[in-house]
């Protein structure tokens, strides 16, 4: 398992690997345009060609792009559905372009509709980001902290979707704080034992391909998005401890999203309780 962190792209995408090195990061998450709006910044070939040799200098290899904020593939508003289509289809695309391992992408929020029609939205949706497509770039959900209507918060729902979506290349990224405010208690060995086998039973263990390692504000079952510093939440180290030492996801990374002001003493404490 490597450990990396969210990182800025201001001046050019080619200075997130420096920064993402400053932080002693092993892999790095960026956006690769602007995650409240606008026109994505347009990727030139010295600029790729400049954020492949930072890559190379700083010996990364595994780095992740996270799509904008205002994503909402279910969406009652047909235009924020199509747009949120055509702009994880290009972050694809641009991704594919710089080597990018995977996009992780939120499902959005299904307020004014029914569950079932949200799901079957989102199902539509990916089946359109994807339709006719060669993208080296693979394609992840992030499961939700079940905050308000946001779809995603549990293993059966995401297991739905999935289902729908076999013949497609589609992974789970798994952020640890919205996991454990939807109700698994990753912090505990028996509750983290329990969520094992409900991933198993669900969307299953292998479609697990990168984790958000964060720690929790909120506590269990609170269904509020809160990050907080590695071991300074409700999570605990106890939590990240189990993860690390499940050999099941030994080469699944695990990407910060913490406040910037001590991330890279985050990364430091996930190392350490790795090397023990």
């Amino acid at each position: 398992m490597k450990f990396g962190a969210h990182v800025s792209i201001a001046g050019g995408i080619n200075k997130a690997p420096g920064r993402a090195h400053k932080l002693g990061c092993e892999c790095f998450q960026f956006f690769s345009r602007s995650p409240r709006g606008g026109k994505a910044p347009e990727l030139k070939d010295e600029l790729v060609e400049s954020f492949l040799n930072e890559c190379s200098k700083y010996n990364i290899t595994d780095y992740y792009i996270h799509t904008p904020y205002y994503i909402n593939l279910c969406s009652e508003k047909k235009e924020l559905r199509e747009s949120s289509i055509a702009i994880i289809r290009e972050e694809l695309q641009r991704g594919s372009l710089l080597g990018v391992k995977y996009i992780m992408t939120h499902l959005g929020s299904s307020k004014d509709i029914s569950r079932e029609k949200a799901l079957n939205l989102i199902i539509e949706g990916v089946k359109k980001i994807m339709y006719n497509s060669d993208f080296s770039t693979k394609l992840l959900l992030e499961n939700t902290a079940g905050q308000g209507a946001t779809v995603g918060d549990s293993f059966e729902e995401l297991s739905i979707i999935l289902d729908e979506l076999k013949e497609l290349d589609i992974g789970i990224c798994l952020d640890t704080a919205h996991t454990f405010a939807a109700g698994y208690d990753i912090k505990q060995k028996k509750g983290f034992k329990e969520t094992l086998n409900i991933i198993s039973d669900t969307v299953g263990i292998e479609k697990i391909k990168l984790f958000h390692g964060n720690d929790s504000k909120v506590g269990l079952g609170e269904r509020k998005d809160r990050h907080e510093h590695i071991g300074k939440g409700k999570i605990g180290l106890e939590g990240f401890k189990n993860i690390i030492d499940d050999l099941s996801f030994e080469n699944i990374n695990m990407i910060v999203e913490t406040p910037p002001d001590k991330v890279d003493e985050d990364i430091k404490t996930l190392k350490k309780l790795r090397d023990k």
